[in-house]
């Protein structure tokens, strides 16, 4: 590695993966790096290590230091919001979101929707991974759970 090339560490969710290469975006500030081959990461893949970039153009990165490397499921959970949760939700409007801190380690987000909407605002979180997933990166959790009643969702970051 040369003396010039410009390191960064942290967490890093692996958004494509291929035999030949790998592209990771920080979940801290969103950077893409795309990197010149692939270390053995998967998509959907939760990295914390150093990326390098290299040289000479330095616009392709390489995994330099692995911490560790774990998947995060996102599971819907046939179970409702627990009380809690539905007690956050009768505070707020329709549309609203709350975030608040679990007991221990980890998030809750409880989201008000109009009734009809429920399933379709749960298939919304379903289907945009890689948000959800840079966030359970970002709090450092090992899976999120996704729990709804008419009029409520919660996604669930927990250890």
């Amino acid at each position: 590695m040369s003396e010039d090339a410009r390191e960064k560490t942290g967490s890093f969710l692996v958004t494509h993966a291929d035999e030949t290469s790998a592209v990771l975006r920080n979940v801290a500030d969103g950077e893409i790096h795309t990197l010149g081959s692939n270390p053995g990461v998967d998509p959907d893949d939760v990295v914390e290590g150093t990326v390098a970039s290299q040289p000479p153009m330095e616009v392709t990165w390489e995994l330099v230091e692995l911490e560790s490397r774990r998947r995060v499921p996102i599971e819907q959970s046939r179970e409702p919001p627990t009380s809690h949760e539905q007690e956050i939700a009768a505070d707020q409007p329709v549309g609203e979101i709350t975030r608040t801190d679990r007991a221990g380690d980890g998030q809750l987000h409880v989201l008000t929707v109009p009734e009809d909407g429920t399933e379709q605002a749960v298939e919304d979180v379903l289907s945009d991974r890689e948000m959800t997933l840079s966030r359970a990166a970002r709090i450092g959790v090992s899976r999120v759970e996704i729990r709804s009643t008419p009029g409520i969702v919660s996604v669930r970051y927990m250890p």
